[in-house]
This record gives structure tokens, sequence and C-alpha cells, in this order.
């Protein structure tokens, strides 16, 4: 199983993070793929993935939530860091999230088309927050041109009609993680009209705690009962899922690759 989308980088995780680690290589884990919050957590985010090359990889990207007054000199900051020789998977986690505050609505969508040019740049996939904010994700994707893309839409619970329009960008998979174990999720009734090559798994630790363990924090470990949802909705075996789901997880971010491969 590869965990698409991790912070075990954050404060949450300082007292026993080495533990975290080994449990999710306990599970089956191979790898963690982290994505970026801020100009705050990038040290973090080296440290964590100089300690365990080959098991730990990042991203680079400005959160929607981290926008605000001094945006710009955000931006800056994080794309010099493309800048430096170190070597980052996609562009992420980027996007537009309004659900907990509207402020910066333009803002975010000038920072998250800005990011998106980057990512055809660098010929890098993107990860993409979206919260409350599919019309305006879609507009800034045709915008930039979504045939120059890909990525995943990283932590997807929308509508059926949202699924179907997400759908229709080729180049993306659907990033599923423990919301859809929850009890009042509607989009794993209609989840399947995605094929199982368009989804990759994700824990997004430490929120989105699956169940039986929503309300605790999460951990990569816990990916298996996302598997184990993902199997009953595809009527698969859980091996099948987390063999298929690691594939496409390797292909879309290119972890084969020479220049990831020489950090192992």
């Amino acid at each position: 199983m590869i965990d698409t989308h991790t912070h075990i980088y954050l404060e949450d995780f300082d007292e026993d993070r080495s533990e975290v680690i080994e449990r999710a290589k306990d599970s089956g884990i191979t790898k963690l793929l982290l994505p970026n919050v801020d100009p705050e957590t990038v040290n973090r985010l080296h440290e964590l993935c100089d300690q365990h090359p080959g098991f730990c990889f990042p991203m680079m990207g400005l959160h929607p939530t981290g926008v605000n007054q001094s945006w710009k000199e955000d931006l800056g900051t994080i794309r010099s860091w493309f800048d430096d020789k170190r070597k980052y998977i996609a562009v992420g986690e980027i996007g537009i999230d309004l659900y907990w505050d509207k402020t910066y609505i333009e803002a975010q969508k000038q920072a998250f088309i800005e990011q998106l040019r980057w990512s055809i740049e660098m010929d890098l996939p993107v990860v993409i927050h979206t919260r409350d904010a599919f019309p305006e994700v879609f507009e800034c994707l045709n915008f930039v041109g979504a045939h120059n893309l890909r990525g995943v839409f990283h932590s997807f619970g929308g509508s059926r009609e949202e699924l179907e329009q997400a759908l229709q960008y080729k180049n993306f998979m659907l990033g599923i993680n423990g919301v859809v174990t929850f009890k009042n999720s509607i989009f794993r009734e209609y989840l399947n009209l995605a094929p199982i090559e368009r989804i990759v798994t994700e824990t997004d630790a430490p929120y989105l705690t699956p169940m039986p363990f929503r309300g605790k924090r999460n951990e990569p470990a816990y990916i298996s009962y996302v598997v184990e949802k993902l199997a009953e909705i595809y009527q698969l075996s859980p091996e099948t899922v987390a063999k298929k789901t690691a594939e496409n997880a390797e292909r879309m971010f290119n972890l084969h690759s020479s220049s990831f491969q020489e950090l192992v």
C-alpha cells in the first residue's frame, strides 16, 4: 500500500513519529507521500524525508488555507525551493478552500493558477485540495489548460455530478481516505463510477481518521481501513485494491524515476 497524502511531519507526531513510521511499515505500506502546507512547514518536511529516503517523498506547494495577506511573498518562498537541488514528486498541496473563510478567494485563485503553471513548467503532477470549491477549481484548471495537467483530486468526497466532471479530466485520479468509511458518506454509493485505475489511497493524517478510530489522531497504518472499504465498494479483494492503487500511485508520481532511486 502507498499513503499518497500524509502530514506526519507536523507537530501532532513529535512524540512518537518513529513509532508511527514503524507501524506504517508493519501494516504493509511501502511509501509515504508528503505534501507541504506553507513556508513554516518546509524544514519539518525536508528533515523527515532526509531521515527516511526511499520511504518518505516530498511535495512542495502552498496550501489554500495558508493564503493570506502575505501570499505573494510566501508563494515566492515556496517557488524558490524548486530551484534548489532537492527533488519533489509533485506540486502540492494546492487548491481552493472556501469552507473556513472566503476573505482571500481571489488570492486563492491566483495562487492556485500560479502553482498549476509551475506544474506544467516542471512537468510535475499536482495534488489539489478542494473544499466547497469544485466550480472554482474546475474553472482554474480550464483556464490554465487541463490537458496540460495531471494529478490527484485529494480527499474526494463530492457529489455525483462533481465526480462525473472530475472524471472528465483524464489525467487525474481521485484520492480516497477515511471519509469513505464514515456512515454519512453518500459519495461511496456512486464512487464505483470511477474505475479502480483512477483511485489512489491516502490518509491525510493526522486528519480524517477512518472508522472505527474516528475522533482520534489519524496515522498511515490506518489506510488498511480505507482499502477494506474500497474492496467492498468495488467488489474486489483488499489485496487487489492495495496492489492496483499502489500501481496507480507509482505511475502518477513517477516513483520509479532515476532521480528518486538515487535517494534510496
